[in-house]
């Protein structure tokens, strides 16, 4: 592919909004802002010239060859992709303020407890890789952001657990057909088994949790003052012990849930979030209607409906700005591109190109890499390319865990940095290294399990 003035112009623009989201801590400017002004520089160029881009030119036709018709259609379906996953994001983030606040994670808490800074670490390192597996990178990120408020009062510990949180969430979806959005599509696509992901995947994404925890851990000191003891006395008392385990086991297992109803129906992971929600609102709602007068004044607080008032838009905007800004380097080829030009460069080495692949995913969506490579890369009947293959294993292992090398490389990191306002510098300076470092080392068990076990 030979990029145009045009098409480099985009990834100028793309590279300096994101070097502007790095330094958000020294311009004090929103990240949210830059991601947005990102989506709309980006797309307004490519409206400069369309139709030199094949994505134009192929459905020129359909649209009796209206342009603007064209890439007004090629961006709703952009954004239709983009607010699945904003939707998702809305509904889990609604659902676990709902049974925490009706006291539903004290159990998890209790789980926790402990006055060690390094023995938290490490419990809430094993929980989240576990959680992730079972639900999804991106809720599991939601719950334990929520528990970990609830745990940790000093702002310093509870960044490096916030990182923690990120990498062990991304290690933990990764060894899981349903615990990353690119397992799922990939698993979707047939070219992984969900038992031979599992089975050769699972110790290299431990390996990848256990390493960050141990390095992070050593930077935490002393014992802490530990919060549950006042957090556990969350004003649930307006709901019967019966009603508060209704909300959680609704709540918690309508999570769970989620991708089984995913599978049944083949409808998208948002619609069983919305329909868990939408339970969850009518049975809370009618818990309300029961409620005395004065006991309701007190529950008006936990309701759905308040609840919905305190989203973080801060966090949904730059979501939607940086997915559609990079859905427009994926319109104009270069993300196809780019991976094609690793294929050449290490033909032969689908270590090193899923490798690269991995570290790309955490400075573009891994999702749109994923795709593309899903298209580039024909399966085979037998070799790297074959269904469990050495590729596409290790394509999921490294689209998965290579997100947590940068806090804007995956939905968890994304969550995580909104809600617990983790700066792009921060983690970069601190965490990004150790990631890399337990990414590093998960590629060579793999390495390991293939060439010397023979798994």
């Amino acid at each position: 592919m030979t990029f145009t003035t045009l098409t480099i112009l985009i990834i100028i623009l793309f590279v300096v909004g994101y070097f502007f989201i790095a330094i958000e801590s020294v311009t004090k400017i929103n990240k949210a802002a830059i991601a947005l002004l990102m989506f709309v520089g980006c797309w307004t160029l490519f409206m400069l010239d369309p139709l030199q881009y094949p994505a134009v030119t192929d459905l020129i036709p359909k649209f009796t060859g209206n342009v603007a018709q064209t890439v007004s259609s090629i961006i709703e379906t952009h954004l239709g992709s983009t607010a699945t996953t904003l939707f998702f994001l809305m509904g889990a983030m609604t659902i676990v303020e709902l049974v925490d606040q009706n006291g539903g994670f004290n159990f998890v808490r209790d789980a926790l407890h402990t006055t060690s800074k390094r023995t938290l670490m490490w419990r809430i390192a094993f929980l989240t890789f576990f959680f992730s597996a079972i639900l999804d990178n991106l809720t599991t990120s939601i719950v334990m952001i929520m528990i970990l408020r609830k745990l940790v009062s000093e702002k310093r510990d509870r960044l490096y657990y916030a990182a923690l949180i990120v990498i062990a969430a991304n290690s933990g979806g990764a060894f899981s057909p349903i615990g990353d959005v690119t397992t799922i599509m990939l698993w979707n696509k047939g070219v992984i088994t969900a038992p031979g992901v599992i089975k050769e995947i699972f110790i290299p994404s431990l390996v990848s949790m256990l390493i960050p925890a141990y390095i992070l851990s050593l930077h935490l000191k002393g014992t802490l003052t530990f919060k549950a003891s006042q957090a556990a006395t969350v004003q649930a008392n307006e709901f019967t012990a019966m009603q508060r385990k209704t909300i959680f086991f609704l709540g918690v297992g309508g999570l769970i849930f989620v991708p089984i109803f995913k599978t049944i129906t083949h409808l998208p992971p948002f619609v069983g979030i919305l329909l868990v929600l939408g339970l969850l609102w009518v049975v809370t709602e009618v818990f309300y209607a029961q409620l005395k007068e004065k006991e309701e004044k007190g529950a008006m607080q936990k309701r759905v409906t308040n609840m919905l008032r305190r989203i973080d838009l801060d966090t949904i905007f730059f979501f939607l700005g940086i997915l559609m800004a990079v859905a427009c380097l994926e319109t104009i080829g270069v993300l196809h591109a780019l991976g094609r030009g690793l294929d050449v460069t290490f033909e032969g080495n689908h270590y090193l190109v899923t490798g690269i692949i991995g570290v790309l995913s955490s400075i573009v969506d891994n999702v749109p890499l994923v795709a593309g490579c899903m298209g580039m890369y024909p399966l085979e009947a037998a070799g790297d390319m074959a269904i469990d293959g050495v590729f596409w294993q290790l394509l999921a292992y490294c689209a998965g865990v290579g997100g947590s090398m940068l806090i804007i490389g995956s939905a968890a990191g994304v969550v995580v940095m909104g809600l617990e306002k983790v700066t792009f510098g921060w983690y970069l300076k601190n965490a990004s290294w150790i990631a890399f470092v337990g990414y590093l080392a998960g590629i060579i068990v793999y390495w390991l399990e293939k060439s010397v076990i023979g798994l």
